[in-house]
Formats: C-alpha cells, structure tokens, sequence
C-alpha cells in the first residue's frame, strides 16, 4: 500500500514554478539573443558604447545618466553655463570632450573639474565666456582649444607639463603679454601648433615651445620681437605676423635668421619701410604686401635664395624702388606680385625663371622691345589698370613669352589689338579699353585662345575686319559685351561655348547668327535692343547644347523657341 501512495505521489503534477526559477537554475535560458539596451541621456544619441552625443538640443543642465564608459562625449552647441564637479568627475574614461558654443563661463567651470579626466586628449571650450583659462589641464592632453572666448590669462599647469600636447588654439582672445606666464609651456615640448592670432599681444612672446611648427600670431598689437625671441624655434615652418605694428626697429638681422626651416612667412599689413634682413634660405613664400617699403636691397634677399612667392603688393616703391638687379639673387622666383606701387615700368633684370608677374594698377605707360626680352618663361602676365596707350607699346613687347598663357591688359587706353603675341596664349583680357578696330593680322597665330574679353570697348560691326575669327579655332568663351554691336557678328568660331553679347546695341537676331557656332551653351543678349520677334524663329536651329539665353532687359519681353530636340530647355529672361 505504501509503495502504491509513493508511486500516485510521483506521477501527479506538482505546484507551478516560481517566476524566475528556471532562470536561476539554467541561466542560459532565461537569455535574450540581444544585448540589453545601453543607458543614455534622454535626447542624446549613443551610436556606439563609448560615445554620447548630445549636439544642438538647447541642454541648459548638464546630461545625467552618462554611462561610466564613455570615452567621447560631444556637448557642443547647446546653452550649457556651468560643469558640475559631481558628474564630470566620475567620467574617468574621457578621451574626447566638445564643449564648443556654449555659454560657459571660469565661474561656471570649478579649478578641479578636469583633475580626475586623466585618459581626456582632446578638449574644445571655443566659443564660450571665459574670461580666465581653466588653472589645470590633464597630463595626457593632446589638443586644447580655447578659442573665441574672453581669456585675459593663462597658468603654468594650463598647458604646460603636457609631453604629448601638439596643438593649442587660443585665437579671437583678450590675452596680453601680463597673461601669458614665462612657463606656459614648459614641459610641453611637443607642441606643433600655437595659435594666439587676434588678442592683445604688444610684443612676440618669449619662451615658446621649440617644437613648434606653425606659430599664428596676426590680429596683434606686435611692435616687436625681442632678440632671441624665435632662437629655439628651429622647427617652425609657418609664422603669420600679419595685420601688427611692426617696424623696421622692431626686427633685426637675428630675429628669422635661426629659423632654419622656414617655409611661410607673412608679415603683411605692417609699417616696415624695407625688407627685413636674415632671411632663411629655406623660405619658399613671403608676403609683404601693405606696408611701407621704398626701397628693395638685393643684399637682404640674398639669404633668402629660395624664395618661390614674393608679394609686394601696395607698397610705396614708385619709380625707383625696385633697381635693376634688386630680385636677381632669387634665381628660383616663380611669382612676384607688384600690384598697387605707382611702378612707371616694367623692372628691369627680373630673375630669368619667373612664371607670374603681377603688375595691375601701376603707373606703367611704356613697352619697349626688350622691357620683357629675360623672361622667356613668363607663363602670366598681368599689365591690367595701367596706363599703356597703344602708340607706346612696342610690337615686339610680347613676342620673347613663348610660354605666356595669360595676358591681362584690361582697363588701360589701347586703341587698337597689340602685336607680336604669343601663340601660347590660352586666355587675353583687353576689357575696359578704348579697342576701336579688330583686325585679323593681329590675332594670326592664336590657335591655342580659350578665351579672349573684349567687353567694356568701342567696336562697332564695320570695325571687326573680315576673318577676324578665323584662326581662333580653339576660342571657347568670347565675351564683347557694353560695346556698340548692332547684330551678332558673322563666322564666329566653331569651339566657342559662352557669348557675351549684353549691352550692345543688337536689335535683330536673323536666322544664320549661329550657324558657325553649333557647340554654343550659353548665350547672354540682355540690355540690347530687342523686341518680342526680333529673333528668327530659325536662329537656334541645330544648338543641340545650348542652356542659358539671357535676354532680360530689353525693351520687351523676348520670346525663345528652341527646336524639340535641344535636350534641356534654357533660361529666357524676362524683361
């Protein structure tokens, strides 16, 4: 009997299991496939488990519920003003840290805030309401951007004894020299880039990292660089010293001279009255534009015999300025820029491997025969805004620049096309002058134009001699807008692509306007004198690529018709 009770008791269901029980017995069952969710900030977006990005979402508190192992955290654009302690300081695995626009002020960011972020790397406060840099930054730091707050003052321990700090950006500050501590940097000898541009700075600051590479220093108040100041920086490559005070007495024969491997050096916008002496050989580019140079010495460029780009733009160099010989140590000179300088001449003895010479708005009014005979490998030319008239330009001027590409002539008082011109040439610009004839002898030999403007002349149709265009069969965008044209000239070239026809006189369009230019995309006739059928229904017969017709501006709405097989139907402007 007792057997048969133990057998009954065996075989009858017992009571249900507890909730859980089998998980807590076989764990594996109870599993989900999916990893549970990641906790993140209400808003914000975790696309990975070490990165929080809360950007542009108007946060005025700092985000709770950051996940302990957040190693990048993006805060930027937001109205956050304070970093609380508390919640900042358990992120102990930050490596990077984007505060940018916000409304932070030194106030609202207590001294320690950074001291536990021991992995952070890279931080960027711009664009916030500092008005002093935080007094400690993490060792282990590598880019610090401060940039475009109100910091009058830095510590010691800000950027200095960070070993593998390359770039610091402090531009668009308050800083003056009284902020910047004597050891700023030290212990931080990696710093590459150093931008301090647009503070307060009266003076180049002493004690820089050695190590750095590129040093912006323009939007100063720089009148000086004390000696030896830049005696350490023998790595620097890149140095703005643009938009200061300096002077003449501000520099000496030492202060680039270390610099041995100088590649950039911008001291534009400054007051200096000559070329500043002990120029590396390594400088391939220097900007001297706006200052106050009268005189160029052949002797302070001598050191300097690797110079690429020299830029003299509006300066005061007048007619004597630039003697024979001044740029002759320069054999390497590739562009040399003269705008603005009340030049009466070309100079004479440019460096013979000159590829760009920029001349505009001068006082030039002559072109001898031999004024541009050393420069045979000139491939631009700019002569434009001078004072040339025809009668003085030789016509031989231009025929030793075999390799010329670009001539710009514009807005001088030529009567009449130069002779003698390259068969090199790719683009001419003789806008704004007094061009009163075309003839076909002038332009023989210009097989290689791309583009020529003669916009802003005098031509009329009986002034474009016969075969004018014969031998521009390359020419793809001709441009003879505000001249005096009454109807489209006839045998245009083949290649041309853009017409400028704007501003004329042009009161008809007949049938054959454009036969001999089938490539034709864009054709601009506004401001003539056309009216609702003054163009033939025929004229765009067979202009498989045309795009833009603009006929606005005349005295009434002009009415296009395009044949049906022009694939996109072009703008017609109105009136």
């Amino acid at each position: 009997m007792v057997i048969i009770l133990l057998l009954l008791l065996l075989l009858l269901p017992g009571p249900p299991p507890t909730p859980g029980m089998e998980d807590a017995a076989f764990p594996h069952l109870g599993e989900s496939s999916q990893p549970p969710p990641r906790a993140c900030p209400p808003r914000c977006s975790c696309p990975r488990a070490d990165t929080v990005d809360c950007n542009g979402l108007d946060l005025q508190v700092f985000p709770d519920n950051i996940t302990r192992a957040a190693q990048h955290l993006s805060l930027q654009n937001n109205q956050l003003q304070e970093l609380p302690y508390n919640e900042l300081s358990r992120l102990r695995s930050l490596r990077t840290l984007n505060l940018h626009n916000n409304l932070i002020s030194s106030e609202g960011l207590p001294d320690e805030a950074f001291e536990s972020l021991t992995q952070l790397q890279h931080i960027y406060v711009a664009h916030n309401k500092l008005s002093v840099a935080p007094q400690f930054l993490p060792r282990s730091l590598r880019v610090a951007d401060l940039a475009a707050n109100q910091v009058t003052e830095i510590f010691p321990l800000t950027f200095g004894e960070k070993p593998a700090l390359r770039s610091v950006y402090l531009h668009n500050n308050q800083l003056s020299n009284a902020g910047l501590p004597p050891d700023a940097f030290h212990g931080s000898e990696a710093v590459a880039t150093l931008s301090l541009s647009s503070n307060r700075l009266s003076y180049l600051p002493p004690s820089l990292p050695p190590s750095l590479e590129r040093l912006h220093l323009q939007n100063n108040l720089i009148s000086k660089v004390p000696r030896g100041a830049l005696s350490r920086q023998t790595h620097l490559r890149e140095l703005y010293l643009q938009h200061n005070q300096l002077t003449d007495s501000g520099l000496d024969a030492t202060t680039f001279s270390k610099l041995r491997h100088l590649e950039y050096l911008d001291l534009s916008h400054n007051q200096l009255a000559s070329v500043p002496a002990g120029l590396p050989r390594t400088l391939a580019v220097l900007h001297l534009g706006r200052n106050r140079i009268r005189w160029v010495e052949a002797a302070r460029l001598r050191g300097a015999r690797g110079l690429r780009y020299l830029l003299l733009q509006h300066n005061q160099l007048g007619a004597e300025g630039l003697p024979a010989g001044a740029l002759r140590p320069l054999r390497g000179l590739h562009t040399l820029h003269l705008y603005g300088n009340g030049l009466h001449r070309v100079p004479p003895a440019l460096p013979r491997r000159l590829r760009a010479l920029v001349l505009p708005h001068n006082h030039v009014t002559t072109l001898g025969a031999r004024d541009l005979a050393g420069l045979r490998g000139l491939a631009e030319l700019n002569l434009a805004y001078n004072r040339l008239v025809s009668a003085r330009v030789h016509r031989r001027a231009f025929r030793p620049l075999r390799a010329l590409r670009s001539l710009d002539l514009a807005g001088n008082q030529l009567t009449r096309l130069p002779g003698g011109l390259p068969g090199s040439l790719r683009t001419l610009r003789l806008q704004r002058n007094q061009l009163r004839a075309l003839e076909p002898e002038l332009l023989a030999g210009l097989d290689q134009l791309r583009e020529l403007s003669l916009a802003h002349n005098r031509l009329r149709i009986g002034d474009i001699g016969p075969g004018t265009w014969h031998e521009l069969q390359a020419l793809q965008v001709l441009d003879l807008s505000h001249n005096e044209l009454s109807f489209v000239p006839p045998d245009l070239p083949e290649a041309l692509e853009e017409l400028h026809l704007q501003g004329n006189r042009i009161g008809h369009v007949g049938s054959e306007a454009f036969l001999s230019t089938p490539r034709l995309r864009a054709l601009f006739l506004r401001a003539n004198r056309l009216h609702m059928t003054s163009i033939a229904p025929e004229a765009f017969l067979g202009l498989l690529h045309l795009r833009v017709v603009d006929t606005a501006g005349n005295p009434e709405q002009v009415l296009v018709r395009l044949p049906p097989t022009t694939p996109r139907q072009p703008r017609a402007g109105g009136p």
